[in-house]
């Protein structure tokens, strides 16, 4: 065949057409199910025991949509299209974004081994150092006063020890009002002060305009180590704490059975919810998981424990789903499950 210089046109149009639907960025985000690894090769307790069976850190898939993902995730079910600036704030670059979420990840492992090794009575001693500045919202009053990597260790000469203490400060305060914050930036201590304003969209809240983590110093014994790669955010809490938990203690508490859930935990030991656990449902069914945990909040209009039960039923999936408000509620349970049949 002799190719012409309108064949020669058309075959560029075709290509720029193929490269745009597949490679252009669209300022759209979609989540679908991602996979459900056992967390034995991801949390290492020295010197732990082994069990039979396995918990699961279950991940939801997301990412910037192209056209041709954008196309997708609208007919294929339970994949999920949210705008750009819903996941990541107006002013957070991509990258600043990714390592908020892997110190959101960071602040879980260490919430569930505080939350494994004070319910297993192992040894752990826990040093608070302030919090750290995660990022900075743009146009907010901490632009251009605050910086990521800033540690606050006061607030107004209140003491700041956890992120709480900051927000549960703020929120008693009004747009208008003016807060002196101290802090430790490149090992110099410096005071600044910050006139708070209302949250776009939230006129009843005011705030600064940072996200943040806190700073402690959490030494254990026997020593665990965690190897998450670049999964992010604080939804595997749970799963941590109960693997911590069954590698800590001779009991083999998987019973045999593959255990999969998801849900933020505190220091406290609460199960708090997560989102897209519609999709964490079907990826622990695919991985062939038999249980699986979710947040249980009656006071939240759809909890993720009843849309892991519905999107359960939707895919005739025999995995069993359990209501949790607690790690002691998942814990209780486990201990009261009969083995496994082999």
């Amino acid at each position: 065949m002799r190719f012409t210089k309108k064949h020669i046109i058309y075959l560029i149009l075709v290509v720029a057409i193929a490269l745009f639907i597949s490679a252009y960025k669209l300022p759209f985000y979609v989540y679908k199910p991602g996979g459900a690894d056992a967390l034995n090769a991801i949390v290492e307790v020295a010197e732990g025991h082994q069990s039979e069976g396995d918990m699961h850190l279950v991940t939801i898939r997301g990412g910037q949509a192209t056209p041709v993902q954008y196309i997708m995730a609208k007919v294929m079910p339970h994949q999920e299209i949210m705008p750009l600036r819903e996941v990541r704030p107006e002013g957070v670059s991509e990258d600043e974004y990714f390592h908020a979420q892997l110190q959101m990840m960071e602040s879980s492992q260490e919430a569930s081994t505080v939350v494994a090794y004070e319910a297993a009575g192992e040894d752990i001693t826990i040093d608070y150092k302030g919090v750290y500045v995660v990022s900075v919202i743009d146009g907010m009053p901490a632009d251009g006063v605050l910086q990521t990597g800033d540690r606050i260790t006061a607030i107004d000469g209140n003491e700041i020890d956890e992120s709480n203490d900051l927000i549960d400060y703020v929120d008693n305060k009004q747009a208008g009002d003016t807060i002196t914050v101290k802090v430790e930036r490149e090992q110099e201590v410096i005071e600044k002060r910050i006139q708070l304003k209302a949250f776009p969209d939230m006129d009843e809240r005011a705030g600064v305009g940072i996200q943040l983590v806190t700073d402690r110093n959490v030494e254990v014994d026997p020593e665990v180590n965690f190897s998450s790669g670049s999964i992010g955010g604080p939804s595997a809490g749970l799963m941590f704490s109960l693997e911590i938990y069954d590698q800590l203690t001779e009991e083999d508490l998987t019973k045999g059975y593959e255990i999969a859930g998801t849900g933020e935990v505190d220091y406290q030991g609460n199960v708090h919810q997560i989102g897209g656990v519609d999709k964490k449902v079907i990826a622990a069914d695919r991985e062939g998981c038999d249980v699986f945990f979710a947040s249980d909040n009656k006071e939240a209009e759809d909890s993720n424990y009843e849309n892991a039960v519905k999107t359960a039923e939707e895919i005739g999936t025999d995995m069993k789903i359990v209501p949790v408000n607690t790690f002691q509620d998942a814990l209780d349970y486990l201990q009261n499950l009969e083995p496994a049949q082999t």
